[in-house]
Order: structure tokens, then sequence, then C-alpha cells
């Protein structure tokens, strides 16, 4: 066997057990497959699948690197041992200039589906307290929550919580995901949740929140040069606080405004948020859509 076929013969095949040297059964051809960027592929010896995202060259042989859902790559030499489809074919390099890849991840790291539509609404909902939040998981979410037919409004307060779902009348089709903040026990926000909860019909509401104060720490920090999110003394505005400690303007609402719409456009994609958001909000959209 050469070191470039990496299928191997089958040694299960009736003739290979029998040690006899008549016909074997021929195993599919590859065919020629060139590795443009986005095509999914499977790599036999080692089953890592993943989508193309470049083709070079490397010690005098053409490469190819696959990136996994995780956002993991691994580069393997081009040519025969992949898969296609479930069926075998061999990677050749693109021919003529590269094309610009299509973004494999959506913003949450999820594989993106290229030209999908948005499904129609579910009945299931994902609730949030605010403007900010509800903005943030739209920049990260916002493509799957689509494919997946999620819709996501906005709860105005944790205190109106029992109210609304009062009125929203959860059932098992129509679920309810609510994202709080500042969830910590013993708080008035966890006693809330833990009330809203009890009123509902068992297994239509999930409350699940994260620990901080205001969405905005939920950023990681260093996006917009901190270390840490400052502490700011009790009974003086959170946001307004921030902006003082950061010596952004805070004269007024607008100045708040903008400073969220700084702090937002810092944000690529699931990496610039903190573990204790990323985990929730996925477990919300599981929730809605199971």
């Amino acid at each position: 066997m050469s070191q470039t076929d990496r299928y191997g013969r089958d040694v299960l095949s009736p003739a290979a057990s029998a040690g006899l040297a008549g016909h074997r059964p021929r195993r599919p051809s590859s065919a020629p497959v060139e590795a443009s960027p986005g095509l999914v592929v499977e790599e036999v010896t080692t089953g890592w699948v993943g989508a193309v995202t470049r083709v070079e060259k490397s010690g005098g042989m053409h490469v190819v690197v696959l990136e996994d859902r995780r956002g993991a790559t691994r580069t393997f030499p081009l040519g025969p041992g992949f898969w296609v489809d479930g069926a075998p074919v061999e990677l050749l390099p693109p021919r003529g200039p590269a094309a610009p890849a299509r973004p494999t991840r959506t913003a949450s790291g999820s594989v993106a589906v290229a030209g999908a539509r948005a499904r129609v609404a579910r009945g299931s909902r994902i609730w949030v307290e605010g403007k900010h939040d509800a903005e943030l998981v739209e920049k990260v979410w916002g493509d799957d929550l689509r494919v997946e037919g999620v819709v996501v409004e906005l709860l105005d307060g944790v205190d109106n919580l029992v109210d609304a779902l009062r009125e929203f009348g959860p059932t098992a089709d129509r679920r309810v995901g609510v994202l709080v903040d500042h969830l910590v026990p013993g708080s008035k926000e966890s006693r809330i949740s833990q009330g809203a909860t009890r009123s509902a019909p068992a297994g239509t509401v999930l409350v699940l929140g994260h620990p901080y104060v205001d969405v905005w720490q939920a950023v990681r920090p260093a996006r917009i040069g901190l270390d840490a999110w400052p502490r700011i003394e009790r009974g003086t505005e959170w946001k307004l606080g921030i902006l003082r400690e950061l010596g952004w303007p805070a004269a007024e609402q607008a100045d708040v405004a903008r400073a969220w719409q700084r702090i937002l456009g810092s944000v690529r994609s699931y990496a610039d948020l903190e573990p204790a958001l990323l985990g929730r909000v996925e477990e919300l959209i599981d929730f809605v859509t199971g």
C-alpha cells in the first residue's frame, strides 16, 4: 500500500480473509474535487470533520486547513483520503485566484448555513430585561435565532416577570426562556425568578441569568482596553458611574447610548463575551427549541 493511499486494502473482504489472490470487490474510486473555501470534508484516517479555510504550500507540498465546528483547525496533505457527503474524494488545489472564503461560522461559533432563510417564528420566546441585552444577543446569536425561528422580546425589567408570564400563558408548545441580570442567590431578582417559575406550568418556563449588575459587564473588559470593569459604589447609577470611571461623557442619557454603541461595536463574536453569559444564552436557546 502506498503512503498516499490512506484507504488501504479491505481486510474484511472475502478474498483478503481467505488469503486468496482472486478477485476482490473494488473499493470506490476517489472523485477529484477542488478544495474550495467552505467545503465540508472528513479526513478518513482521523475522522476529523471541518470546513476548508485555505490551501497553501508547506514543505514543498500542498496542504489543506480544515476548521471544525468548535473553531479548531488541523492541516492535512492535499490529495486522496477525504470524504464529501459520504463519498471518497481527492482534494485538488483550487484553480485560478482563490475566491473569498465564505464565513463558516456565525458570531456564536455555530456552523453557518449558507442561503438559509429565516424560519417562521415559533410560539416560544426568549425574554431579556432591556434593549442593550437584546442588542447583544442579536449581534452574537442573531443568525442562529433566525434559523431556529426564535423571537427575542423585551421584558422591560424583571419586576414585571410574573405579570408578563400570566398574560403570555406559557404551555409545552409556547415556552418562555428568560435572561435576567444580576441573578445571584439572595437577590431580589432571584426571589422574583423563583416565584415566576413556580407560578407557571412545569417545564414551560426557564429563568437563567448572569451575575453581572448590567449586561455591559458580560463584554470582556479587554475589548475596551480595561483589565477589569470598575467597581461602582452602591447608590450610584451604575452606567453613569462606569462612564465617569472611564472618563467618557456622562452628562445625559444620550451619552449612555453612545457609550453602549461603542462597547457593542467592540464585540466581534462569542469570544468577546464572558462564559457566564454564553452558557446561559445557549441553554435558553436549547430550551425554547427543544
